[in-house]
């Protein structure tokens, strides 16, 4: 078998021949896959704006129910402390009262309060509350309450008493009616 010679210049158009064959080849191929890589990243990008919209809408949705949630429990909590607040001065209101009554020894028969109603008075908040009570006792005693309401429950003030002394041949006892409002302070409204 004989071996073709080739020239040194034969080599070298053979090795540029193999080399730009190569060369074309793996052009071909990196075209190929930038082209695939293009296509991928276009995909991937639409893929992820499809997801952030998707995840943002959900996000928001789920931002909105919390936010109702938050604000409906904030309700709750203020409607509670208020409820909370009055039950608290209503007790201190009735415990003074019924301090006076035993003091005076009298007795009380029926005690209401009506709900805190916040109000500004020159300049400085105040709470009021109305309370009516049926109280009895001796006539000197009921005469007594009254004069200590009036001196005694300092943030009181007596808005309205009736006492009822039956005829002396009578089996009932003397009982007054009394209506008062109760304030209470509340600090000073001037931010």
């Amino acid at each position: 078998m004989k071996y073709f010679k080739l020239s040194k210049t034969s080599w070298l158009i053979l090795a540029a021949g193999v080399f730009v064959v190569v060369m074309a080849g793996l052009g071909i191929t990196h075209s190929q896959q930038l082209s695939e890589q293009g296509k991928l990243d276009d995909e991937l990008s639409i893929a992820q704006t499809s997801l952030n919209k998707l995840h943002i809408e959900a996000l928001q949705l789920k931002l909105e129910e919390l936010q109702q949630t938050a604000e409906e429990t904030q309700l709750q909590l203020d409607e509670a402390v208020q409820a909370l607040d009055q039950t608290v001065v209503s007790v201190e209101i009735t415990d003074e009262f019924f301090s006076i009554a035993e003091y005076c020894g009298v007795l009380v028969i029926n005690l209401s309060t009506s709900p805190i109603v916040p109000n500004i008075y020159e300049g400085i908040g105040l709470s009021s509350t109305s309370l009516h009570a049926a109280v009895e006792g001796a006539t000197p005693n009921l005469i007594n309450f009254v004069e200590s309401l009036n001196n005694d429950f300092t943030t009181g003030l007596i808005k309205e008493v009736q006492i009822d002394i039956p005829p002396s041949s009578s089996d009932e006892t003397p009982s007054a009616s009394v209506k008062m409002i109760i304030y209470s302070y509340e600090g000073n409204d001037n931010g």
